[in-house]
């Protein structure tokens, strides 16, 4: 039978990734951060400044393998390299910012109000 070699750091950090985001304004953070690039990048900042934990196992067991549970002290070191990815990130790409998301429009300038 073949092996599947699982990264469950991953899912976890995906996770949690999703519940600090939610803790931010929409715009620019969750906007800018629910490009897919981006979110990748994020994800590969903080998975490479934390011990991955594997698993080898087969296809019919994958299912069962997908979550980790973590400990308090590894949940909050996750979290705190998310904030610092996501502050990174953003300082990173500021200047490409405008190009990324669209910035919030005064509804004054909204062309319906142009004509009226």
């Amino acid at each position: 039978m073949t092996k599947k070699i699982i990264n469950l750091t991953l899912s976890a950090v995906v996770e949690e990734i999703e519940n600090v985001l939610e803790t931010y304004p929409y715009h620019p953070y969750r906007q800018l951060f629910s490009i897919p690039d981006l979110r990748q990048e994020l994800i590969a900042y903080v998975l490479s400044r934390v011990s991955n934990r594997y698993v080898a196992v087969d296809q019919e067991q994958q299912a069962s393998f997908k979550s980790l549970h973590l400990l308090t002290e590894e949940t909050l070191c996750i979290k705190i390299l998310i904030h610092k990815g996501i502050e990174k990130i953003l300082h990173k790409k500021e200047e490409h910012m405008t190009h990324l998301i669209p910035g919030v429009v005064d509804p004054g300038f909204a062309p319906s109000n142009w004509f009226g």
